[in-house]
This record gives C-alpha cells, structure tokens and sequence, in this order.
C-alpha cells in the first residue's frame, strides 16, 4: 500500500505497531542481568521500562477504550526476567490490537485517565496517539541504557 493511499486508522496502526517493534528490537539481545541495572540517575531498568510499557498498553486499551476495570494482564505468569516481560508486552499489543478493532476512532472515552489528560484524551484516536507517543518516548529512553551497558545503537526499525 502507498503511503498516500493508507486511512488515518491505517497510519495511526502503522505508527503504533512501527514504535512497538522498536521498543522490541531495542531490548532484544539484551543480557539479563543488565537488563536489570540502572544507568540512568533516576534508577530505572530497562526491564522496569518494558514491564511499564505493558501496562500502558493494557491500562489505555483495556480498561480506557474498552472500560473493562480488571485490569487482567493479557499474560500470565512471572515478569521475572527480560524474556517475560517482552512477552507480556507482545500479548498486552496483541490485545490491544483485538480491542482497537472493535471500535471507531471516534468513538468516546471517558473511563479511568490520569487527571492530567482528562479533557485531551477524548476519543478512541487520542488514546492511539497518545499509546503512539508515550512509546515512541519510552523506546528513545530505552536507546539510553542500551548504549551504555553494551555499547549497541541504531537498534529497531527507525
């Protein structure tokens, strides 16, 4: 498909799942242990990070679009290692995608958002562009800690 020919819905997918694989690829080959340091002054690991990421997505798409207070991981078992959590974070977009599906991009919101977006994320289409941009932030943070612990860069398909 040409890119001129793709619907906003299409382009807003595209982007979503693009920043998704580059979270994927910046921790894939990631040692265990190091995914485990801290780096950073704030303290945070790379596998905190993809445990966080896993939750953004099921918190916007579970329980933001489709209202459901479960709050039930799509994954089941221990986020012990980095393996765990990239596949708790695969199976949370995988479930994302399922529930993207069921609804319009301009269908309402209005269920469990933080304060601070209550009022700009009103729609179906805000909470894909806001998924799309907390990603793309998090990748960028992920690049940091990768570098330092084991020198790789330009890792993903960015």
């Amino acid at each position: 498909m040409e890119a001129a020919d793709r619907t906003e819905r299409d382009a807003l997918e595209h982007f979503l799942d693009a920043n998704r694989a580059a979270v994927t690829a910046v921790v894939d080959g990631l040692a265990d242990a190091d995914a485990r340091r801290s780096v950073v002054p704030t303290g945070w690991t790379p596998l905190e990070l993809m445990v966080h990421l896993g939750g953004v997505e099921r918190h916007w798409f579970l329980r933001v679009v489709r209202g459901d207070r479960s709050d039930r991981p799509a994954h089941h078992g221990p986020l012990a290692s980095l393996a765990d959590a990239t596949a708790a974070y695969r199976a949370e977009c995988a479930r994302s995608r399922q529930i993207l599906e069921r609804f319009g991009l301009d269908d309402a919101v209005s269920f469990d958002q933080p304060a601070d977006l209550v009022g700009e994320v009103r729609t179906v289409r805000d909470v894909v562009l806001h998924v799309i941009e907390e990603t793309a932030r998090h990748a960028g943070h992920l690049d940091i800690p990768r570098e330092l612990l084991d020198g790789r860069t330009g890792l993903g398909p960015r």
